[in-house]
């Protein structure tokens, strides 16, 4: 009889991979011989063995006829290291329980197949929804052509997000701040629009220690008009991007890497910029911007995951909102969300929300 148990060790394991494996997906092996667990592995970081390799090594000749439990698909293509499948069918795995199809059509379903044809049996094991749940990016990546986006906001007690010129830069305290650290280390890319850079002129990096497992996402910045100096923080070396307007004639600063995308009364066309990202092997975006660059995105009901610290103070009226929604939609076309965690973060709430969307299939 399969142990559920066992995979979910195998989860437990995959996610120790939550902030190295980028673009790869986040996936773990157990290998069980008897009842008694064999060899043990995760995905650690992209370019470097699978988690069924490191789970097969690990296990040596005792993999010969055992059960494997993996999170994902074994994979069944020759990409910066060989396929998995190969390497569980040469191992002499007898069984392999797997918990979600891979929505990479280069293996979706092949890698099952690969396995069957060798005569190994396949079981899918009902732990395809923690799957998802681990790799958000890597599935919508797949199945919309889009990266998973989540917007972080920081907002007053009376719903402002910036203050004014005179008070302090920070809304929240030094520990929602170093919070806000751990969702940049977990992202494929950080975005944030011009008007962020010119006003605050922020690194946008992660500026937590992993030891020799440190990825720095990429740094993106919607700026229609190239308006942003080319001496900005953000673009202190290659790891950036500036999007910018398909019809802009002036030319755009040199050492910048620069794509261009059409533009829409309201900016870029945020579609087009997600698809660019996309195609850029973005999986997990985080968005920290301004109320107007916020609004586009609720409007559009691109946002995924809302991420918002709730600082226990006032700001008053003339500070920014929390997002410029223009009501052109009409509210009952913006998207609703549900609260999932909320927390005390130092002094300050943090809120994280999902579209009912996602949750409900509203």
């Amino acid at each position: 009889m399969l142990n559920p148990e066992t995979m979910r060790r195998a989860l437990e394991l995959a996610a120790r991979g939550l902030y190295t494996t980028d673009p790869n997906p986040r996936v773990g092996c157990v290998l069980v011989r008897d009842g008694d667990v064999v060899g043990e592995g995760w995905h650690e970081r992209a370019g470097e063995p699978h988690a069924e390799v490191h789970a097969l090594r690990a296990a040596g000749q005792a993999a010969a006829g055992a059960i494997a439990y993996v999170t994902l698909e074994p994979c069944c293509h020759t990409g910066r290291t060989p396929p998995c499948a190969d390497a569980l069918i040469a191992a002499g795995v007898r069984h392999v329980v797997c918990a979600s199809p891979d929505p990479n059509p280069r293996v979706a379903g092949a890698g099952i197949a690969k396995l069957e044809a060798a005569g190994i049996d396949v079981t899918m094991a009902p732990f395809e929804a923690e799957t998802r749940a681990l790799n958000p990016g890597f599935f919508s990546r797949f199945e919309r052509h889009r990266p998973f986006v989540r917007l972080k906001l920081a907002v007053s007690l009376d719903a402002r997000t910036a203050a004014t010129a005179a008070a302090e830069r920070w809304i929240t305290g030094e520990a929602a701040r170093a919070d806000v650290q751990i969702w940049r280390a977990r992202s494929s890319a950080v975005l944030t629009g011009a008007g962020t850079i010119c006003a605050d002129d922020p690194r946008l990096d992660v500026r937590l220690e992993y030891g020799d497992r440190v990825r720095q996402p990429l740094r993106v910045v919607l700026d229609p008009d190239a308006r942003c100096p080319a001496d900005a923080a953000v673009f202190k070396d290659a790891n950036a991007l500036r999007l910018v307007a398909a019809d802009l004639n002036a030319r755009t600063p040199d050492g910048v890497r620069t794509l261009r995308l059409p533009r829409t009364p309201q900016g870029l066309d945020l579609q087009a910029a997600l698809g660019q990202l996309a195609a850029l092997e973005v999986n997990e975006l985080l968005v920290e911007c301004g109320p107007r660059l916020a609004g586009s995105l609720l409007e559009a009901d691109l946002v995924d995951e809302l991420i918002l610290y709730v600082a226990p103070h006032f700001l008053g009226q003339d500070a920014a909102p929390l997002a410029a929604l223009t009501g052109a939609n009409g509210t009952a076309s913006w998207p609703r969300f549900t609260f999932r965690d909320q927390r005390m973060v130092g002094h300050d709430l943090r809120l994280v929300l999902s579209p009912r969307r996602a949750l409900t299939g509203e």
